[in-house]
């Protein structure tokens, strides 16, 4: 094993009557359906001995599923998408047949960088509009007083974290490859980064912002369900010839993962959820600060009050696991407008391809699980919870709305790319 992973045996694993897997995950509060699952016993009532093997970058994660280390893994959402496009590293074609929730990542910066923000008209209770013409104002200041550009991190260059913070900081005018420094750093080191002067902010999952504040370290300004209300986060991801070798293995893995986010999904199960997730072999967290992202009752200030956020880590509700290729088509238009990768049709057909609804029908087809008719939908476009049809009729989705208003139409990507004077 990798230096530093911490493996997580189930005391079923090698007696025979189980098939084991070996599942990769990162120390985020968003790996509770994998822990979940292992733990409550959803993964052995379906046949399967689960070892959770702890890692610390998600580099680490995806050449670790690649080379077989891991049957799957937790992964950020667009993480199996550029493998298989082989953009960053050599090709490794890989799918997503599930998706770990929605939300649940946040924006911090110093309590230095926020000082200038709030003289610069922020507060707490800014919307992200408001909190992006701020941090510009402040990233205005510093370069006509030849100040170095502030320095801001996120967990991987294909992650919804490096997405959401350039969405976020292009629709202020801020140009994130010019007026500001991006970096890459494990989720572990933000907070060190930024107590340590290193960085001035990071968009990082929790709970590390929720440590960060804690610390009087940073102060969250932005979280990811603000700016976009039940947006895609991590996926459960497999190299694609496991599909082809063991369909029956993904479709266990798949029910057991879906029983158990709907159990981590639930409030009156928060509680015990903490504390199982406080382990040292899992978070090694205090449990009230897990619980904050659980309850979404964030404390974005150290000694501030609770703030209720709606929708800030979203485990089953809303079809919160189906793997919308929408979704898939979504992060590569994003992989295209910073110029990672080219445009063209083949490649987002590719991309849409990683993302597999047919595998996630296919699991939970006997279970009498309510499904989207759809496979894909306009991100953005529900302004509030809206029924839609279901395999037992109707289902609740949404809202889903990005902050500046914006609909991102899968079947018109090109169009959507154009908007931003992308040139494809």
């Amino acid at each position: 094993m990798g230096a530093g992973a911490d493996i997580v045996e189930d005391s079923e694993a090698g007696d025979g009557s189980s098939v084991h897997l070996t599942l990769g995950f990162i120390p985020l509060v968003d790996c509770a359906p994998l822990v979940v699952a292992k733990e409550k016993g959803f993964a052995a009532a379906e046949g399967l001995a689960l070892s959770l093997v702890r890692e610390t970058s998600w580099a680490n994660i995806r050449d670790r599923v690649m080379l077989g280390h891991f049957d799957a893994a937790q992964m950020l959402g667009p993480m199996p998408i550029a493998s298989t496009l082989g953009i960053g590293h050599i090709a490794a074609p890989m799918i997503a047949p599930f998706s770990l929730g929605l939300g649940g990542n946040a924006i911090t910066v110093s309590p230095e960088i926020f000082a200038e923000m709030s003289a610069a008209g922020a507060s707490l209770n800014s919307a992200p509009s408001e909190m992006g013409r701020a941090l510009a104002d402040v990233i205005s200041r510093r370069h006509e007083r030849g100040g170095a550009p502030l320095t801001l991190a996120v967990v991987h260059p294909f992650s919804g974290h490096n997405y959401e913070l350039r969405y976020w900081l292009a629709a202020a005018g801020i140009d994130p490859d010019r007026d500001v420094r991006i970096n890459v750093l494990p989720p572990s080191a933000m907070m060190g980064g930024v107590r340590d002067r290193q960085i001035d902010g990071f968009c990082v999952g929790e709970p590390w912002n929720s440590l960060a504040v804690e610390a009087a370290a940073g102060v969250i300004v932005v979280t990811k369900s603000a700016l976009w209300r039940q947006g895609p986060e991590k996926v459960l991801g497999f190299r694609a010839d496991f599909a082809e070798r063991w369909p029956e293995r993904i479709a266990a893995l798949v029910r057991a993962v879906y029983k158990a986010a709907d159990w981590a999904g639930r409030s009156e199960n928060h509680s015990e959820l903490s504390q199982m997730l406080a382990a040292t072999n899992y978070l090694a967290t205090p449990a009230e600060i897990i619980l904050r992202a659980l309850s979404g009752h964030l404390v974005r200030i150290q000694g501030g009050t609770p703030e209720q956020i709606p929708d800030f880590l979203v485990f089953n509700a809303h079809a919160a696991n189906f793997p919308w290729q929408s979704h898939s088509l979504w992060f590569y238009s994003q992989m295209v407008r910073w110029r990672q990768i080219s445009y063209s049709s083949a490649l987002a057909e590719k991309a849409r391809r990683v993302y597999r609804p047919d595998l996630y029908r296919n699991a939970l087809a006997a279970t009498g699980t309510d499904l989207p008719r759809a496979s894909a939908k306009v991100e953005g476009a529900l302004t509030v919870a809206t029924p839609v049809a279901s395999r037992n009729g109707t289902m609740v989705l949404g809202p889903d709305g990005f902050f500046d208003g914006r609909l991102f139409d899968p079947d018109e990507v090109e169009a959507y790319l154009k908007s931003f004077d992308v040139q494809i």
